[in-house]
């Protein structure tokens, strides 16, 4: 594997108190700064609050920086910016030295360096350790791959859905399991790039077909549906603004693996598929993060 020696970066980092005003803030910010200017990430944190975090290869102006957000967030977050500098490091090396297989079920998530160490009975998920971040290393993987181990016990789907599919694991898994081709897409053109590269790695890319495409605008999901298995780990305001397009191109009795939520979002997203026709069946939480099995009733 080849060294990737990340320069040192310039980091303004803060925490704001909602959705609500974390996408006001990040809608300023990307306005602002271009691509090439600044790295822009957030989360949501077990506390409930967004974390926001620019990176920049040159030194931010921090009074230019703080006015900004004080126009987007108040005053108060403005002054708890903080600022500093992240050293250069060799990410992947460091990162294989942190990573150990993953295992959920059937399905053992892993790095190329741990490649010998999956069970001729288990389904290994190799990826790329400089793409940590969804390696199933997160409980929402983990979650996911529990579930859809679960459901395919007794369940054998012919139209699957990844929704969402970052570094294309569950996508992977999926298609290894059932030796079928199915749907992967992703908002993020990054994504879907990785996640081809990874299900051709893992001997499925005739098997994984990946698109970029927000929500279910593209014309590929009415040419594969109606699905009768969507997995889809995203975030919970998302998932629930999904759900009225998500049941219209359910098969029936469709089963449907949702993650990215923490234990107090899951029960309004329960809700919001309900509403559409669609009843529990599983609910396990992993390292404080919830995943759901749902069932569209008949």
């Amino acid at each position: 594997m080849h060294s990737t020696l990340t320069p040192s970066t310039h980091r303004a980092s803060f925490a704001i108190g909602n959705e609500q005003s974390a996408k006001r803030v990040l809608d300023v910010l990307t306005e602002s700064f271009l691509e090439e200017e600044a790295a822009i990430a957030a989360f949501e944190g077990a506390d409930g609050r967004w974390h926001i975090t620019l990176h920049f290869a040159e030194a931010p102006h921090q009074a230019s920086m703080r006015e900004l957000i004080n126009v987007a967030a108040g005053r108060e977050i403005a002054g708890d910016i903080a600022f500093d500098i992240v050293e250069s490091r060799d990410w992947v090396k460091a990162t294989l030295e942190q990573l150990v297989p993953v295992r959920a079920g059937r399905f053992i998530v892993h790095g190329r360096h741990d490649r010998a160490k999956v069970p001729p009975n288990k389904i290994g998920v190799e990826i790329e350790a400089a793409l940590a971040f969804g390696t199933g290393h997160h409980g929402t993987t983990r979650g996911c791959l529990l579930l859809l181990d679960h459901v395919l016990k007794a369940y054998q789907p012919r139209r699957v859905l990844d929704l969402g599919t970052g570094t294309g694991v569950l996508a992977i898994s999926a298609a290894k399991a059932l030796r079928i081709r199915l749907l992967a897409s992703d908002i993020d053109p990054l994504s879907v790039k990785v996640a081809r590269e990874n299900a051709s790695l893992n001997g499925a890319g005739e098997l994984v077909n990946t698109i970029s495409a927000a929500g279910f605008s593209a014309p590929q999901f009415r040419t594969h549906a109606p699905f009768d298995l969507v997995l889809a780990n995203i975030l919970a305001n998302p998932l629930r603004e999904m759900a009225t397009p998500m049941a219209r191109h359910l098969a029936a009795s469709a089963l449907i693996i949702l993650s990215g939520l923490l234990p107090h979002q899951a029960r309004s997203v329960i809700a919001a598929y309900r509403a559409r026709g669609l009843v529990l069946e599983r609910h396990i939480q992993i390292e404080g993060w919830s995943s759901l099995l749902l069932r569209k009733a008949r």
